[in-house]
């Protein structure tokens, strides 16, 4: 029997799958939920990636009350693996666990809740732009842009 913190935090571990799936954070978040499950084992890792893909595809397929009601059911769900998974751990195993599930779940709620105004740029977690052999990276771009060799000023006005 889980105690009534990690009760909760299965509970929020559902809830952040389907606040999660279709989202822009869905990749990273999917990802993080899969390693979380997996605890260093691949195969099973794999396989939670699968599980949450059918997930996500089958929120993207769902239309109208179908939606709605598909996002309860998928979210009970998902609890439910969440509370299963922590009670099959041994007592120690599960409070650490419990910490880590709780760390993710933070994480991706610090995600979540990056936003940005109308031609600005949000990011909640790492971003890496470059440019290569003369061209342009930005993140955000307001103007124009031309790549070469700037014009000479004109001397009249200068």
């Amino acid at each position: 029997m889980l105690s009534e913190a990690l009760t909760a935090l299965a509970m929020s571990g559902g809830t952040a799958v389907m606040t999660a799936a279709g989202t822009e954070a869905w990749q990273g978040f999917r990802d993080r939920v899969a390693a979380w499950f997996g605890r260093g084992n691949a195969r099973r890792e794999s396989a939670e990636l699968e599980r949450l893909d059918r997930t996500a595809a089958e929120l993207a397929a769902a239309e109208g009350g179908q939606l709605e009601r598909l996002r309860i059911r998928q979210e009970a769900s998902w609890q439910a693996r969440f509370e299963a998974f922590l009670e099959d751990l041994p007592e120690d195993e599960r409070e650490r666990a419990g910490e880590a599930l709780r760390e993710l779940l933070a994480a991706g709620a610090a995600q979540a809740q990056v936003s940005a105004g109308d031609g600005g740029m949000a990011v909640g977690g790492d971003v890496h732009i470059s440019a290569r052999k003369g061209s342009v990276a930005a993140g955000v771009i307001h103007g124009g842009v031309q790549i070469g060799h700037p014009q000479a000023p004109d001397p009249s006005k200068g």
